[in-house]
């Protein structure tokens, strides 16, 4: 993967990563063609956020850390996706570091106008087409998770009374 988007083999940490990743919301033969995580959450995975790695990407630079005539935007190159919130990892090649943004814009055809060589149009169609299922689910798996935080405060609120 690394080599064939030109990235450096120091990258390589981040390269696992998104592929468990995107290997844990692929279909398995053994869960019954279920992914691990429809298998873990009981919801369909959302696919709309998912990008090509080793494309470019515009990270925004807050407004707080930057004065009038300052670039709006760091030019960075995705390298996979965030383990705890719903972000994006870049790769700054100027600093040589990765970090970790939710607000991006990515670049994921080549300079010339041409579609990325290493990607597949129907997986771009794919993921118009889904995009509207995926909201829905990712709007539940936001409730499932609000209900859970909810119910475990209820629980523990009860456990307080009855000591009393």
């Amino acid at each position: 993967m690394l080599q064939g988007k030109g990235l450096s083999n120091g990258l390589w940490a981040e390269a696992i990563n998104t592929t468990v990743y995107l290997k844990n919301r692929s279909p398995t033969k053994c869960l019954g063609f279920k992914t691990p995580f429809e298998a873990l959450f009981g919801l369909k995975p959302a696919f709309s956020h998912l990008r090509i790695l080793g494309s470019k990407a515009y990270a925004n630079i807050p407004k707080a850390d930057r004065k009038k005539l300052d670039p709006k935007a760091l030019k960075c190159i995705f390298v996979g996706y965030g383990t705890e919130y719903k972000t994006y990892k870049l790769y700054n090649p100027v600093t040589h570091k990765v970090f970790a943004s939710r607000d991006v814009i990515f670049h994921e055809q080549a300079e010339d106008g041409k579609e990325d060589s290493n990607s597949d149009s129907h997986i771009a169609l794919l993921i118009e087409m889904n995009s509207d299922e995926d909201e829905e689910q990712e709007r539940k798996q936001e409730e499932v998770a609000a209900d859970s935080v909810i119910s475990d405060d209820a629980g523990s609120e009860s456990a307080e009374t009855d000591r009393l």
